[in-house]
């Protein structure tokens, strides 16, 4: 089994009237480095792009509520806790607040925990 590991996801929507190209160019190449600058706790920060795709039924594509999951990976629990606290509580710092209102509708931003369970694939293929 592997190591615990605790995760923080940031459901982020594009600001209005930005391309879906330039939020994930402006993204990459400006907002990461940026975040960079600033001493983490976490041990892994993935950017996960949505991309709708048809729905079988009734075959619409609509655009999703939110264009990018970011996870933030902690190996250690009360690392994790104190981050949690913190970005639940405080205002992040003004060089960051200004970045995000040129790249998410802030206001539709959401923060949430996970708890994962997996199921064991390889036991299904060898029965």
């Amino acid at each position: 089994m592997a190591d615990k590991a605790f995760k923080i996801l940031l459901l982020m929507k594009r600001k209005p009237g930005m391309s879906v190209e330039a939020f994930r160019d402006y993204y990459e190449n400006h907002h990461v480095p940026l975040a960079l600058n600033y001493p983490a706790a976490n041990t892994r920060y993935i950017r996960r792009y949505l991309e709708p795709q048809p729905h079988a039924e009734s075959g619409t594509n609509e655009e999703l509520p939110y264009d990018v999951i970011t996870e933030l990976w902690f190996d250690d629990e009360e690392i994790f806790k104190s981050t949690v606290e913190y970005l639940s509580t405080t205002v992040m710092p003004d060089d960051v607040v200004n970045d995000e209102l040129n790249l998410f509708d802030r206001p539709t931003m959401r923060i949430a925990t996970v708890v994962e369970c997996e199921t064991d694939m390889s036991a299904q293929s060898a029965g």
